[in-house]
């Protein structure tokens, strides 16, 4: 996380504290824009368009679906219990079973085809677990994200008001975005730092979304449901422009992180989202399991806010280029 008290940071945090409402407690600028070999830790430009029934981690790392997977740990803190287990190739895996396998494995698959950052993830709709005691169980579908040597998670999180990225079109476009999937719990412990052994997508150092279970529902702050098709038809995206200020059909936490974003960054995510091909965004939910009618009827309304992002009109203020 960058710190800066340099006199270029404090006048940054003043101007943007008068345009978006928030202080200078609220959020800390970098001291200047990060370079383009910075930017490629939180973002890089698809140059065409990513395989989103596989991932980043390709066919070659996914799961087996009728392999035995031995336990090691159960972590039941948190929405959804997760278990540490190994295959029988040494692999070891995060398995994280409940609604949330679904969502968490669409919007990871489609930031990651966005050009953001994500580990490998894949899903498994169901898979055999040795127990503790020896025994052998079938379990309900799962998340399963790889331990791998090259990817090394980093202690601690990043914040969403104190990173290099701060004020940027790619940072503030990544929370309009999950807004778009109705992601619903924008806490600054979802957020992960990865350092790689060799560096891919032009760097050696990832900012990461990492837990995106909590989307594809209803928005709220005390456990809304997750991955609920007809709640997330209902929910709307922007309720009202006035200048800068957008107010958005948000229920869900840290709603005053929504401060941080201008029209002009919505249109540059309804831009990016646009790109994605039919075939990618089927792909995204086809590779987690969602039929062909609840497919369509999500792209239907994720469309609609694609449409409402693109309809925004200018200010003059903005730069609309970055």
């Amino acid at each position: 996380m960058v710190r800066s008290t340099s006199a270029v940071a404090s006048i940054a945090v003043l101007l943007a504290s008068v345009s978006c409402g928030l202080t200078s407690r609220d959020i800390r600028f970098p001291p200047q824009k990060p370079t383009a070999e910075q930017m490629a830790e939180l973002w890089v430009e698809p140059h065409e368009p990513r395989d989103l029934s596989w991932g980043v981690g390709g066919k070659r790392q996914a799961p087996k679906p009728d392999a035995t997977y031995t336990f090691v740990k159960k972590d039941e803190t948190g929405f959804s219990v997760k278990y540490d287990v190994k295959d029988p190739h040494g692999t070891e895996w995060s398995a994280k079973i409940g609604p949330e396998a679904q969502t968490e494995v669409v919007l990871s698959r489609l930031l990651w085809g966005l050009g953001y950052h994500q580990p490998p993830v894949y899903y498994l709709p169901s898979w055999k677990l040795k127990t503790e005691t020896g025994g052998e169980i079938v379990e309900s579908e799962a998340r399963f994200r790889p331990k791998l040597k090259g990817l090394h998670r980093l202690d601690g999180f990043w914040s969403w008001r104190d990173n290099p990225f701060v004020g940027t079109r790619q940072l503030n476009g990544l929370l309009v975005i999950l807004l778009m999937l109705n992601s619903t719990d924008l806490k600054d412990d979802n957020n992960t730092i990865y350092e790689l052994k060799e560096a891919r997508d032009g760097a050696r150092r990832w900012y990461v979304v990492r837990d995106l279970g909590a989307a594809l529902g209803a928005t709220g702050k005390l456990y809304p449901r997750r991955n609920w098709l007809a709640g997330f038809e209902r929910a709307g995206f922007i309720r009202n422009v006035n200048g800068r200020h957008i107010e958005f059909d948000y229920r869900g936490r840290h709603h005053e992180l929504l401060d941080m974003i201008t029209p002009a960054d919505v249109r540059w995510a309804a831009r990016q989202m646009r790109r994605l091909t039919d075939e990618q965004w089927r792909d995204a939910f086809h590779t987690a399991n969602y039929t062909r009618e609840d497919t369509d009827r999500y792209l239907r309304k994720i469309r609609e806010k694609i449409a409402q992002g693109l309809s925004l009109q200018a200010d003059t203020s903005e730069n609309e280029e970055s």
